[in-house]
């Protein structure tokens, strides 16, 4: 049996059939470090609005979801989210770009997986797979991450992984990392 595919929604709930999920081009987003910012919620909507000057629109986002900090989980807890969004950037230039707005945000890169007041993953650019000179798509972690894959299929149930064929709500219930992710209440 073929399942019909669900039209992506926005943080609202609203229906967003003109997204085509074949080319989604998707931009997880977290904070564990609010930074100059008065929360991660406040760092993390600034962040999405910046978007847009920067030549991205975002067409659906998820809530924001809080799960403990990974792999250490003695550090601050995350906010993480997704974003379905659209521009003119090709892949590498829309990772350069991601990069310039988390410097923006104060991102310093000490340890892997040290706290950060922004990171910016880009986890699929429409089915674009392999080696960019570099850059990996779709996002190699992001299958095994709930905390990627349940906001995904919050907006985008019906995502299809370019690799492994995965849809994402089926992958948001077998995603072995940050299995504590859940949306913040409304």
């Amino acid at each position: 049996m073929v399942e019909k595919m669900k039209a992506p929604t926005d943080a609202a709930g609203e229906s967003r059939p003109d997204i085509d999920l074949d080319a989604a081009v998707i931009v997880a987003l977290g904070c564990n470090d609010k930074g100059d910012w008065s929360s991660c919620v406040e760092a993390l909507e600034a962040a999405l609005a910046r978007f847009r000057a920067e030549g991205v629109d975002v067409l659906a986002r998820s809530s924001w979801w809080s799960s403990q900090a990974w792999p250490d989980p003695t550090d601050p807890p995350f906010l993480n989210g997704v974003a379905v969004v659209s521009t003119a950037h090709d892949a590498p230039t829309l990772m350069r770009t991601l990069g310039r707005i988390e410097d923006l945000f104060g991102r310093v890169r000490t340890a892997r997986n040290a706290p950060r007041t922004l990171d910016l993953d880009l986890i699929a650019y429409g089915r674009l797979s392999g080696d960019l000179n570099g850059l990996i798509l779709p996002h190699p972690r992001a299958a095994d991450r709930l905390f990627v894959m349940g906001p995904l299929a919050e907006i985008a149930p019906g995502w299809v992984h370019p690799v492994c064929g995965g849809l994402a709500k089926d992958l948001a219930e077998r995603a072995g990392v940050g299995r504590d992710a859940r949306p913040l209440p409304h």
